[in-house]
């Protein structure tokens, strides 16, 4: 992989993050602004501060606001994908340029999305007190940070044991090693239920549906375009002659 081939790959990793983020920005708008807009109706209903102005209108937020960070999101995350392919790439395997595309955005939706999803879920707004945000956001990120770490540790272990297991029960051994020592993670750091008194469960619900389905969205997109854009770039093109005869 030379300096050439990694810049590349970055910029169409980013060029596929923007086109993943544009698709992820249209399911945001349709499946996550209902939850929304019933959660901040429910929060203004229960709040004892009337007549506040809005630095920015509920409007330009669902829209510019939604557009702009969804967006910057997906030019980043594809950047930073793209990276860790080229770290990837030949490493885990007799992958494909496509196959090892999926493999990462597969992976990332993971450990960076879905494992910490499942502890620390997100909330609409007015759920969650003010007082713990900044625990609960550290926590977030430390599971995060695990939920990375014990992947990569997972993938090193499965490598190191295939000469002797075989690859099929290598990774079976470093998967039960991952979800053990995510499982112990999971016991062991503190959770928060902090949903308000009468805050409707179903839109709690549908919020997070909602953040699943965008996430989901982002990575799979991510993975089809930038395997294919990888695939061009990597596989060298057949003469025309060899084609003909």
């Amino acid at each position: 992989m030379n300096s050439i081939s990694v810049r590349d790959l970055l910029v169409r990793g980013m060029l596929a993050g923007l086109i993943a983020g544009a698709v992820a920005m249209a399911v945001a708008y349709f499946l996550g602004e209902g939850p929304v807009d019933a959660a901040i109706a429910f929060e203004e209903s229960h709040s004892h501060e009337h007549g506040g102005e809005e630095l920015v209108s509920r409007a330009l937020q669902s829209t510019a606001g939604l557009a702009t960070g969804v967006l910057v999101f997906g030019v980043a995350v594809g950047g930073i994908a793209a990276l860790g392919y080229c770290v990837a790439l030949g490493r885990i395997g007799g992958f494909g340029p496509r196959a090892t595309a999926a493999l990462v955005a597969g992976g990332a939706l993971l450990t960076v999305y879905v494992v910490p999803y499942l502890k620390y879920p997100p909330n609409p707004p007015a759920v969650g007190d003010p007082d713990t945000i900044g625990q609960r956001t550290a926590l977030y990120f430390l599971m995060v940070l695990l939920s990375v770490l014990l992947a990569v540790a997972a993938v090193i272990l499965g490598r190191r044991l295939a000469a002797r297991l075989g690859n099929w029960h290598a990774t079976v051994v470093a998967a039960a090693g991952f979800l053990l020592v995510t499982g112990l993670a999971f016991a062991f750091l503190p959770s928060f239920n902090e949903v308000p008194k009468g805050f409707p469960a179903t839109v709690v619900w549908e919020f997070r549906l909602a953040t699943l389905a965008i996430q989901a969205t982002l990575w799979t997109v991510f993975g089809l375009v930038f395997g294919e854009l990888a695939e061009r770039l990597l596989t060298p093109k057949k003469p025309l002659s060899a084609v003909a005869g």
